[in-house]
């Protein structure tokens, strides 16, 4: 690819990618007239991935090192337009908490004091498993709560929307 390149470089994939391509061809030669629905493909596909020895997993590392590779470095070359993400308006409403997220702010700190050394990813798990064994009673507060702040968020957003269309 030159410098004077538009088309975007294809995105590298991962060693699990590599290898669903390569058990997916392999299916087909000795298989073909059978059709796999994706579910039932990439299931099989897993149940193979997790039997593969370190060594043959080892080839699809490299595989996708290799592609990482190709990748960067048509990056480098590529003077097309980014990918850019769209940017929020700041005066747009933001979106209200769920019921689960409201818990989970109430119960971060309890979780944090008992497990210090825990990442929030593992907080987060935690309170997810708290979450799934609380009663549909002890939900309730948590529910109306995002209820409320629900309706006031679509009134918010409304307003916006009437105030965008007239201009202000």
């Amino acid at each position: 690819m030159g410098k004077d390149s538009k088309v975007r470089p294809k995105v590298n994939v991962s060693p699990y990618v590599h290898f669903m391509m390569d058990f997916r061809n392999q299916m087909r030669e000795q298989q073909p007239n059978i059709y796999y629905d994706f579910t039932e493909f990439s299931r099989k596909c897993s149940e193979k991935w997790k039997t593969i020895s370190k060594k043959e997993k080892k080839k699809y590392e490299a595989l996708a090192k290799r592609d990482k590779d190709r990748y960067q470095r048509e990056m480098r070359n590529y003077t097309g337009p980014r990918r850019e993400r769209r940017r929020r308006d700041a005066d747009a409403p933001r979106k209200p908490p769920s019921s689960f997220l409201l818990f989970s702010q109430d119960h971060f700190e309890e979780i944090k004091e008992q497990h210090p050394n825990w990442t929030v990813a593992q907080v987060a798990k935690a309170a997810g498993r708290m979450w799934a064994r609380c009663s549909e009673a002890d939900k309730i507060p948590y529910e109306e709560r995002a209820a409320v702040l629900r309706a006031k968020y679509l009134e918010e957003r409304e307003a916006y929307y009437h105030q965008c269309q007239r201009g202000e």
